[in-house]
């Protein structure tokens, strides 16, 4: 991976320090049309009093070579999540060896000398996930497994990280190098996709070991030699450098036997040398601009900041929260609601270990001076300087901080879950505890505190860096490295050797023998209870209890394909208003009265349908229905408003066209669906010339004919019992009348003509470092035609994960691309098999290729395996207990099954289902649905490179420009 998750550190404790803010003052909290008014809520604790009981226990024991150990035992699944942190990052990387960290974090998933593939028996022993990353300060890897599966995940850790080197060969090198360059060439290709290299050139000097990008420079990578990757593994990779953490089912006892077993007889290695990496202030302002084929301008302000162990940095995290990261952030209010000059806003601190990044955007609106912009984006700044933050912005901010990490309490691993936290403590701060430090911290902030400490680092010579509409002049191949190769080539001389050159083998080492799986428990869906509110809407609970909190869902009947009844666009126009306003709230109470009750209500839409999703406190549920419920039915639509919000809709659009990934997929739904109601774009922007002429009085009818009672539908899945659910929902719904209109149908059964052979839609996007392959066929089923199951996993043979053919062959074999992908939608209408493959721009032609043979051969000239299919169906089976291990997940099954009419205990029978299917019914399904012919290829990418390369396909190649992006201000 490219890039780290954020700091899971303030995930733990945000339960009970949201319930502490709950008394606080809201903005008119009105009850919903027809619903008394709330209950007060009960008088709350003290924050620092809540905080104060947090706890994740653990215990830590350090075996005789230096490696950490930390047990967590949460044994709410049979599940148990292995978190390893090394504490190497790219900060440790020296001059010429930019990148090297991460390469050998891709090496490290290759094998090791007793194990061939690291993937494949973890995702047949059930493991999900199964990832690492890198970042500045160290390099994580993460896999979350049954129970049963533990002393084989331990045994695969402990033979990578003691017995690796022999199987890394040059081979294996040149294929992760060439991985490693497309996941470059992905980034660099996005809108805006060279800004953080730029921010780090301005902010730091030359050999600052934050200066350089994780990713590296391509010329590094392509120097990275055999003998270097193997003094990189010897030099950091031992285990007194390493931070385990077990977290799960799983006891202290238990787990320091076995990993006194698998990992006591590594030697300890060198420990790693510390490095220098303070904060650096500018002599003076800089001001930089580079150009983008970009659909805005964007101003940015940019400061480092100090590491995540100093005094200040709670204060600045809060405090740049509140300039810019809040719904009600000072940005937004003044910006983009009040004088309307911006589209988007946002400030953050990003911090690491030794240094921080405080960064403020603002994409200007089309049509706004340039100066005027900057003058009012800088005044923003100041007057918050001078003033600081009030005490409920402080408290606002603190509880939406804390909320938006809650989900980490229900998963005991991942890259956010309690064993990142806990590593992340002991690799950061020597203290797996460090996140109550922090968290008492947060709760503890005046506003005195955060003005001070704002002052103290914004007020140091700013770097203004501005990325400008227009022909990109600098490429990201040149960028990213240690920053002074022009102009000290002496110091970045050629390398000593090819870096293709075979190094000498290395001697195998002791044989290993991988451990039996143990056994693995079945899946345990919670029970569900239906219930139907007096106006007829059903409901659906499944209680989780696991956090004192709950997500609730109200899903209407109509999606984006209501377009197909409207115009382009409405229902994605209409959803982004709800929150924007009401008859007893305006946009910035509805966003302040979320922040203070911990909530969030979330809006948004798929093909099928629209949906208000409600997160919440159980503590807090009935004023946060009150809420959502205001949102939902009472919708003013003001004019101003839905010009504002409209022209912030027009500025996404303009950057979905601008993004490679974005227009291919909007552009092979139209071309598969044709007058289909599918065709309509699946990001629900619709297109220009439709947005510019919605009017507020077309958004109110689109609202009153789709969000309906007798349109919907609710499911909930957390702490909350059906007796006190639906008294509230009553309150909230219940009293809601359907007009006596009848109920809209969309014409989703409408047929799809059938595609006359297979062809490619090539859109010019000049000075494109990859082009981004899409390719469809609408297939001859819906999604509730039953017994499809072997359809999916024909997918996962074909495309559908890490080690399937498509991927192994172009990411894995060919090194041509980052990832690439297949899937079988499964909206309610027609579905369709699609495939994602973002290449490097010279073997676009070879890929649609290779795309077409693999799909070809299977099954034809290659059947399904006895690995592929132990891996689809039994590995699959194992995984079903942690894919529901959160209560989010728990709700998107029922509401996927509510949606295509299958029975509530459909995932309890898939195992049966999964077990029924052999290799001949998978190859049959492949057979059917899955062959490349018929296939619409689009191909998002620089003509002038990749239209040669079609030529020799024999395909029909139709050539479009890409759509023009608003030329922004200069």
């Amino acid at each position: 991976m490219r890039l780290a998750s954020r700091s899971s550190a303030l995930a733990l404790a945000t339960v009970l320090l949201l319930s502490a803010c709950a008394g606080a003052p809201t903005a008119n909290l009105a009850s919903a049309p027809d619903a008394p008014a709330r209950q007060e809520a009960p008088s709350p604790a003290s924050p620092a009093e809540l905080v104060a009981k947090v706890d994740i226990p653990y215990e830590k024991f350090v075996l005789a070579n230096g490696l950490t150990t930390i047990v967590h035992t949460d044994r709410k699944a049979p599940i148990v999540g292995v978190t390893a942190y090394y504490k190497v990052g790219s900060k440790n990387e020296p001059r010429g060896k930019t990148g090297f960290a991460h390469l050998y974090e891709h090496l490290f998933f290759g094998g090791s000398a007793n194990v061939p593939d690291f993937d494949i028996p973890l995702e047949a022993a059930g493991s999900t996930p199964t990832n690492g990353s890198t970042w500045y300060d160290r390099t994580n890897y993460v896999e979350t497994v049954p129970t049963g599966a533990l002393d084989v995940a331990l045994f695969m850790e402990s033979d990578r990280m003691g017995h690796l080197l022999p199987a890394v060969t040059q081979d294996k090198l040149d294929k992760q190098r060439g991985v490693v360059q497309n996941e470059k060439r992905q980034g660099d290709n996005q809108p805006y996709g060279l800004f953080e290299y730029a921010q780090s050139e301005g902010l730091l000097p030359v050999g600052h070991p934050y200066r350089h990008s994780t990713i590296g420079s391509m010329a590094d990578l392509d120097a990275a030699t055999l003998t270097d990757v193997r003094q990189w593994f010897t030099d950091h990779y031992g285990p007194n450098n390493v931070v385990l953490v077990l977290s799960g089912d799983i006891d202290a006892a238990t787990a320091r036997s076995k990993v006194e077993k698998w990992f006591g007889q590594i030697p300890r290695g060198p420990d790693i040398k510390p490095v220098a990496a303070e904060p650096v202030t500018l002599a003076a302002p800089v001001t930089r601009e580079i150009a983008d084929q970009v659909p805005v301008l964007r101003l940015t302000r940019n400061w480092t900041a100090p590491g995540l162990n100093d005094a200040d940095t709670p204060a600045l995290q809060i405090g740049m929260h509140i300039l810019g990261g809040l719904a009600s952030s000072r940005l937004d209010n003044e910006l983009v609601r009040g004088q309307q000059l911006a589209v988007a806003v946002t400030a953050s601190a990003q911090v690491f270990q030794q240094l921080g990044m405080l960064n403020m955007a603002m994409d200007v609106k089309p049509g706004v001076d340039r100066a005027q912009a900057n003058a009012a984006f800088d005044k923003v700044l100041a007057d918050y300087l001078r003033d600081g933050p009030t005490e409920d912005e402080v408290r606002r901010a603190v509880v939406s901080t804390l909320s938006g990490e809650i989900g980490g309490l229900e998963r005991v691993g991942g890259f956010s879950g309690k064993g990142a936290t806990l590593a992340e403590g002991q690799v950061y701060s020597d203290d797996p505890a460090k996140y109550k430090e922090n968290l008492a911290r947060m709760a503890a902030l005046t506003p005195a505190e955060i003005k001070a400490a704002l002052n103290k680092w914004l007020s140091r010579p700013v770097y203004a860096l501005d990325v400008v509409p227009g022909a990109r002049k600098e490429s990201g191949d040149a960028m990213g490295g240690w920053g002074d190769e022009a102009q000290n080539p002496a110091q970045h001389p050629a390398p000593r050797q090819d870096p293709k050159t075979e190094a000498p083998a290395l001697a195998a080492g002791p044989k290993r023998e991988m451990p039996p799986l143990g056994q693995i428990g079945a899946l345990t869906f919670p029970a569900i209870e239906r219930a139907t509110l007096s106006n007829g809407i059903p409901v659906a609970l499944a209680r989780r209890s696991a956090v004192p909190k709950l997500v609730l869902s109200l899903d209407f009947d109509a999606g984006y394909a209501a377009d197909a009844l409207d115009t382009p666009g409405t229902q994605g126009l209409m959803l982004a208003m709800l929150d924007q306003g009401t008859s007893k709230l305006d946009a910035t109470q509805i966003a302040e009265a979320q922040e203070r009750l911990g909530a969030s209500i979330s809006i948004d839409g798929s093909l099928d349908t629209s949906s208000v999703t409600l997160s919440a406190l159980s503590a807090n549920l009935a004023p946060s229905l009150d809420l959502m419920a205001q949102i939902v039915r009472d919708p003013t639509f003001a004019p101003l408003e839905v010009a504002r919000v409209k022209a912030q809709t027009e500025a996404e659009l303009a950057q979905a066209l601008s993004t490679p990934s974005a227009l291919a997929a909007r552009s092979l739904g139209a071309e598969l669906f044709g007058s289909h109601p599918y065709a309509q774009p699946g990001d629900g922007l619709g297109n220009a010339a439709s947005l510019g002429a919605l009017t507020p009085d077309q958004l109110r009818a689109a609202h009153d004919k789709w969000l309906r009672p007798d349109l919907a539908r609710i499911t909930v899945v957390g702490d909350v019992t059906m007796a006190e659910l639906k008294p509230m929902l009553e309150r909230a719904f219940g009293q809601w009348q359907a007009p006596t209109s009848p109920r809209p149908a969309k014409p989703i059964d409408a047929p799809v003509a059938a595609a006359q052979g297979s062809r490619i839609v090539l859109i010019d996007r000049p000075n494109s470092p990859q082009s981004v392959i899409v390719a469809g066929r609408v297939l001859p089923m819906t999604g509730r035609t039953p017994d499809t199951e072997a359809v999916q996993l024909a997918n996962d043979v074909i495309g559908g994960g890490f080690l399937s053919r498509l991927n192994k062959d172009l990411r894995e074999e060919k090194g041509w691309s980052y990832g690439v992908h297949s899937g079988v939608a499964q909206p309610v209408g027609p579905r369709s098999v699609q495939v994602a493959a973002p290449v490097q721009s010279d073997k676009t032609g070879e890929a649609i290729k290779a795309i077409i043979a693999d799909m070809a051969a299977f099954p034809a000239r290659k059947p399904v395996t006895a690995e592929e299919l132990q891996r689809v169906t039994e590995g699959a089976i194992r995984q079903l207990p942690n894919q529901f291990e959160t209560g989010a997940a728990v709700q998107a099954a029922i509401r996927k099954n509510d949606r295509l009419g299958r029975p509530e205990d459909y995932y309890v029978t898939l195992a049966a289902k999964y077990r029924a299917i052999d290799a001949k019914a998978i190859g049959a399904a492949a057979t059917q649905y899955l062959q490349p012919n018929g296939l619409t290829f689009v191909v998002v990418g620089d003509r002038k490179v990749v239209e040669p390369q079609l030529k020799s396909l024999g395909l029909p190649v139709e050539v479009r420009s890409a759509p023009a992006a608003s030329q922004g201000q200069e």
